[in-house]
């Protein structure tokens, strides 16, 4: 009987696909399962990528910008404010010394005691900008001078808030990563077990094929190549509907809103086009070890 079928039976690279049913239960959960994926994995990347962009944005502000706060009392506080002033020209590091108005300073503190509160009846300090060359300057030789030309200055580098932000910026970063093998793992689960079903329903079919002559590779590559288009499918329709509701945030620029600037920026935006890419390459491999395993209990 199989001398008889050979002939008449083509295990052409093409007609392997038709051994898996292209619909039901399988194609459904396979597509699903790969679109929600890729569809977090959009947002995931473009978390990572705006928290982790604002936080080192912060902290190159905060790196090269200081304060010196001048708290003196009502009669010594305009000769502290010139001295400390001329101290900081003769600074080598210091690109510009700018003494805040009252009007700045109540609109640092505005966010935080709201706007009906009287500020100006309290006594505020002196709070002069201090932003840096890229060189910087020598933190503890300024303290020094100062110490000795105006007492009550005090500097602040900004390097507890420098430090947080940019430890910060890495753990995104990791979180990012670690979310898309999370990501990546749940699909490739997933799919497994969606090409376990598939295999097992289409058991006879396969023993069949295995008596007219089709070869165990035959067989694989058909539930591969299968379960990688409906995977690779999946993620595509996923991944442009994750862009569409990123791109669909609001913006950085918009005041007030919650997460603004959360999405890509310039060529970020070919980040999300590689989910898939790497979600095809996961059905692939996922398909491929559930194949190769049922493949070996039917012998």
């Amino acid at each position: 009987m199989k001398t008889i079928l050979l002939p008449f039976l083509n295990f052409s690279e093409n007609a392997s696909g038709r051994v898996v049913p292209p619909s039901g239960f399988t194609a459904q959960l396979t597509v699903i399962t790969s679109a929600a994926m890729a569809f977090l994995a959009v947002f995931a990347l473009a978390l990572s990528m705006a928290t982790g962009r604002l936080a080192e944005r912060w902290g190159n502000e905060l790196a090269r910008g200081s304060t010196l706060r001048i708290s003196a009392p009502a009669e010594q506080i305009d000769a502290q404010v010139a001295a400390a002033l001329k101290v900081l020209e003769t600074t080598p590091g210091v690109a510009e010394a700018r003494l805040l108005t009252a009007e700045e300073e109540t609109g640092l503190l505005e966010p935080w005691f709201g706007p009906d509160l009287p500020l100006d009846t309290l006594p505020l300090p002196a709070l002069i900008d201090v932003q840096e060359t890229p060189e910087g300057f020598d933190a503890e030789g300024l303290r020094l001078r100062l110490a000795g030309e105006a007492p009550g200055a005090v500097l602040d580098d900004h390097s507890r808030w420098r430090k947080p932000l940019l430890r910060a910026a890495e753990r995104l970063r990791l979180l990012g990563v670690v979310s898309l093998i999370l990501i990546a793992g749940v699909t490739g689960g997933m799919i497994t077990l969606a090409a376990n079903a598939a295999l097992a329903a289409n058991g006879q079919v396969i023993r069949t094929l295995r008596l007219v002559g089709a070869t165990d590779r035959f067989i694989a590559g058909a539930f591969v190549r299968r379960f990688t288009l409906r995977g690779l499918s999946g993620a595509l329709i996923g991944t442009f509907l994750g862009m569409i509701a990123v791109a669909l945030l609001p913006s950085a620029d918009e005041v007030g809103s919650f997460l603004t600037g959360l999405g890509f920026v310039g060529a970020q935006w070919f980040w999300p086009l590689t989910i898939p890419v790497l979600a095809a390459l996961v059905a692939f491999g996922a398909t491929r070890v559930a194949a190769n395993q049922t493949l070996r209990r039917l012998m």
